[in-house]
């Protein structure tokens, strides 16, 4: 009987071991499936967090760029209406008088323009002597100039301004050949 009950328990013993590996096993299984549960939801979230990060810089600049166009906006409408200003001071300026002094006045009234037109970004176009662009320059008229090449600017009647890469007012000017 000895033998008998040996095993007995024997057999016992192995079916609580296979038991006890059947429910590491499926304890097992679980855990992996929470792993992989687990992982599934850090990879989703990782990728939420990439796509706002990248949506609230794309916000920044857009941000940025709508403020610097309407900044520019303001500007030029403030300045458009000073322009006809500007030019008949540079029109003075360039008269002749024997009152030096209040020609030194009529200067520095226009360099206080001009440098209000600087800390403001606005920059004169370059025409003279520059090639026509339609985008920059606005023509009254053609000259025949030898010394000149094709469709370089030879006179300019008013300037033209910008503010950044956007023009506030063409300069009008004659274009050689």
């Amino acid at each position: 009987m000895n033998k008998e009950n040996e095993q007995e328990e024997l057999k016992q013993e192995q079916k609580e071991e296979t038991s006890q590996k059947k429910q590491e096993s499926n304890k097992e299984k679980e855990l992996n499936e929470k792993i992989t549960k687990l992982n599934d939801e850090l990879e989703e979230i990782k990728d939420r967090h990439t796509r706002l990060i990248a949506e609230f810089d794309n916000l920044k600049k857009r941000s940025a760029k709508e403020r610097d166009n309407l900044y520019n906006s303001v500007v030029t409408d403030i300045i458009t209406p000073l322009l006809p200003v500007i030019d008949n001071l540079e029109k003075a300026v360039e008269q002749q008088t024997a009152d030096e002094e209040y020609k030194k006045g009529i200067e520095l009234v226009l360099k206080q323009f001009k440098d209000v037109l600087a800390n403001n970004n606005v920059k004169e176009i370059e025409a003279v002597g520059q090639p026509f662009d339609p985008s920059l320059h606005e023509a009254v008229s053609m000259i025949q100039d030898e010394n000149l090449g094709e469709k370089i600017v030879a006179t300019e009647y008013r300037k033209g301004y910008m503010i950044g890469n956007k023009v506030i007012r063409h300069s009008m000017v004659v274009v050689a050949n």
